[in-house]
């Protein structure tokens, strides 16, 4: 047990890693101090809830699939799309194995079957969390533009196609319609009264 406990304490710090680590598409956009990967999955789980409470599914679910859904960049980086086409990647299910090996078996199953469920895409949880993964991106390309960076309508245009659920399409849209600072006017404007 204590080495189990070894093993995990060092997934922990390892998990870690993704608070220092730039997304790295960004960094090709020519965005100054990018969003690390650790910012884009927090609000990628929060998004993910969001979609799966309008969709009818778990939020806590989606949520966690959306967690854990880019931990493996712990030991393959954020490699930006342009150099996909140059490497060979081990699958997420397998990086993510790797990663949990020697931890407590009931944390490496939850682990592994929340990175499963999340690739084979056969769940609503999971089509929740891969559609907010896409549009917590479309989202920040936005905001992106909105505070100067001009090179970001791609992330926007190639996240459209890739929304599957009809709640992540109609965020989409409103995102599109409205400025990124939009809430703060209204919250400083104050609280919307009812009659």
């Amino acid at each position: 047990m204590a080495d189990e406990m070894e093993r995990l304490t060092g997934l922990l710090y390892e998990i870690g890693l993704l608070k220092r680590y730039k997304r790295t598409g960004w960094l090709v956009a020519g965005v100054n101090d990018p969003e690390s990967v650790a910012d884009h999955s927090f609000r990628t789980a929060v998004i993910a809830s969001v979609l799966a409470v309008l969709e009818g599914a778990n939020p806590e679910r989606a949520a966690l699939l959306a967690l854990f859904h880019d931990t493996q960049e712990t030991r393959l980086t954020d490699v930006p799309h342009l150099g996909r086409a140059y490497l060979t990647k081990a699958p997420n299910e397998q990086v993510t194995a790797d990663q949990t090996a020697g931890v407590p078996p009931p944390v490496a199953a939850m682990i592994g079957s929340a990175v499963a469920e999340f690739e084979a895409r056969d769940s609503l949880e999971a089509r929740c969390a891969r559609d907010a993964d896409k549009l917590e991106c479309l989202v920040q390309a936005i905001e992106y533009g909105d505070h100067g960076n001009r090179n970001t309508h791609h992330w926007v245009a190639s996240a459209l196609p890739e929304l599957q659920t009809g709640s992540a399409k109609r965020l989409a849209e409103e995102a599109q319609r409205t400025n990124s600072l939009d809430w703060a006017i209204r919250a400083v404007s104050g609280p919307t009264r009812r009659g």
